[in-house]
This record gives structure tokens, C-alpha cells and sequence, in this order.
């Protein structure tokens, strides 16, 4: 091999070597970089049983007692006499 086929070769070699080197610690800051997800999913679990428990409450007649039994504590609490 001469030497100008030899330098260009070593030429490619490291650019592509720099390449993927540079693409590998992208990737794996892309894989690690995930500071916070598990609040957001627990906010999600929280917005969903919300939702359940909104829907139960003013679709059912356990719902509404429940809902009018937790008022009713609610309004002894704040000194409002309750029923």
C-alpha cells in the first residue's frame, strides 16, 4: 500500500471512529437522560383515579352517599353545623 492510500485510510478511520464514538454518547446520555419520569407518572396514577372517583361519584347512588357523608365532615370541620 503507498503512503498517500495509507494516510488516507488512517484519515477515514479516525473520523469514522470519532463518529461513532460521538453518536454512542449520544445515545446513551438519550437512554439515561430521564430525570423526573417517575413524577410524571405518578401524577398521571393520581389524574386517572380522579377521574374515577369523579365519575363514581356523581354516577352512583354509593357515590353520592359517599360524596354527601365526606361534605357533611367536611362542613363539621369548618364549623358549618353539619346535618
Amino acid at each position: 500500500m503507498n503512503r498517500w492510500a495509507l494516510q488516507r485510510y488512517t484519515t477515514a478511520e479516525v473520523w469514522l471512529r470519532t463518529q461513532t464514538d460521538r453518536a454512542a454518547r449520544y445515545v446513551s446520555r438519550r437512554i439515561t437522560d430521564d430525570r423526573g419520569q417517575t413524577s410524571f407518572e405518578y401524577l398521571g396514577i393520581a389524574v386517572v383515579i380522579a377521574v374515577i372517583i369523579g365519575v363514581l361519584t356523581s354516577t352512583t347512588d354509593i357515590g353520592r352517599a359517599v360524596k354527601k357523608a365526606i361534605t357533611n365532615e367536611i362542613t363539621k370541620i369548618a364549623g358549618g353545623g353539619g346535618k
